[in-house]
């Protein structure tokens, strides 16, 4: 199966299925002399994974990184040789699905796995699960860890929006809002106000055996000018492409998004300031991102997810062999909101697109990985030119 790869300098690639022996992802372009960040990635795989409020799926896994290779055992350190790992599954129930191997889900992808490979894994959904994510999620954060040491980059990203509810936005600063904030609620919503009227709708959807929708929000801070290559390769059609290759995802859009169609491009447009000696944008409704190639501004996008698709009600769907019947799942263990959970989802792939626009800007040496103030063309340690060592 194509399409288990993502990146061009920091290429990732998973591997392994919901209820199979365990996930993994193989690291290939990951700079030599960085110190592993176990405890990083524990942490947010801690935050991805099932059984960690009432709010979520109660399959229970402790989601422990098995590292294999790539870091040197005696110091802790990168090689700059493939990096890759293994989470094992322990607590899957494969029997909940004995009576789904006839029947397609609706809105699962059980339909289209059959009509692409003329096969499916049964159980869990084999890699159509959300189970996938926790390779991506264990990457991403050493993605992050190196862009916050090398470029003091930092992802955060939260809930906006579940259902019809929104936070106020006046109650997150975006330039200062931090995990600590995300993390008060089991809802990870960063308004207090608004988190307690959502982890009550999610409850409530749970109750009537439904589920909700809704978006993350991300900011990339510190991120410096002239990442993103021209044309198909630009910033914004990466994390496009990075965020809708996430299960449930239903959009993208970046700073003012769909809003700015409603708006004047004299009120759009960003002006242009020099600040200590800097070329810097007054406003920011272009979300960081001009012609698809970052301006040193803050990264803004959002992401919006579809109600999960297992519910406990009667629908209606169709068999293997063309009989049209009514389903109901009698089993099963689920997300009644996916929300929660794709928050760390959201922050790892921001930072897996991030590190690998950086590394073809700067090189894959680890202390070329930086970059100093200064005028916009001078920022960067190492040009793209400069050959990996």
């Amino acid at each position: 199966m194509a399409g288990n790869t993502f990146g061009e300098r920091f290429r990732v690639t998973t591997f392994g299925e919901s209820h199979g022996g365990g996930l993994g992802a193989i690291i290939d372009g990951c700079p030599a002399g960085h110190r592993f960040p176990a405890e990083a990635i524990a942490a947010q795989l801690a935050r991805r994974r099932p059984g960690q409020s009432a709010l979520t799926t109660q399959r229970k896994e402790a989601d422990a990184c098995e590292l294999l290779s790539g870091v040197d055992p005696e110091t802790g350190m990168t090689l700059g040789t493939p990096i890759a790992f293994l989470v094992r599954n322990k607590d899957y129930k494969s029997g909940h699905y004995a009576d789904l191997a006839q029947l397609y889900r609706p809105s699962h992808a059980d339909f289209t796995y059959d009509a692409r490979f003329g096969r499916r894994a049964v159980a869990g959904g084999g890699r159509s699960s959300a189970r996938e994510t926790v390779a991506r999620v264990a990457a991403g954060a050493l993605a992050e860890d190196l862009l916050r040491a090398r470029l003091g980059v930092e992802v955060i990203a939260w809930v906006e929006r579940i259902a019809e509810l929104s936070l106020n936005r006046n109650s997150v600063n975006e330039s200062t809002v931090d995990r600590a904030q995300v993390d008060q609620s089991p809802v990870r919503c960063p308004d207090p106000e608004a988190a307690t009227a959502m982890e009550a709708a999610i409850r409530a959807a749970r109750k009537d055996g439904d589920s909700l929708g809704g978006v993350v929000r991300c900011v990339v801070r510190n991120v410096p000018p002239g990442l993103g290559e021209p044309v198909f390769d630009k910033l914004t059609a990466e994390l496009a492409h990075a965020m809708m290759s996430l299960p449930a995802t239903r959009g993208f859009e970046v700073g003012e998004g769909f809003a700015a169609t409603t708006m004047r491009g004299s009120t759009h447009n960003d002006p242009f300031r020099v600040r200590d000696g800097q070329v810097r944008a007054a406003t920011n409704h272009s979300g960081g991102i001009q012609g698809g190639i970052s301006n040193g501004e803050t990264i803004r996008f959002a992401v919006a997810f579809k109600p999960t698709a297992t519910i406990f009600k009667t629908q209606q769907t169709a068999t293997r062999d063309g009989r049209e019947i009514d389903f109901v799942p009698s089993k099963g263990r689920h997300d009644p909101c996916v929300l929660p959970r794709a928050v760390p989802m959201v922050e790892a792939m921001a930072a897996l697109v991030v590190l690998d626009h950086s590394l073809r800007r700067l090189g894959a040496r680890a202390d070329e990985l930086s970059w100093r103030s200064g005028p916009a063309l001078d920022v960067l340690e190492a040009s793209e030119d400069t050959p990996p060592s």
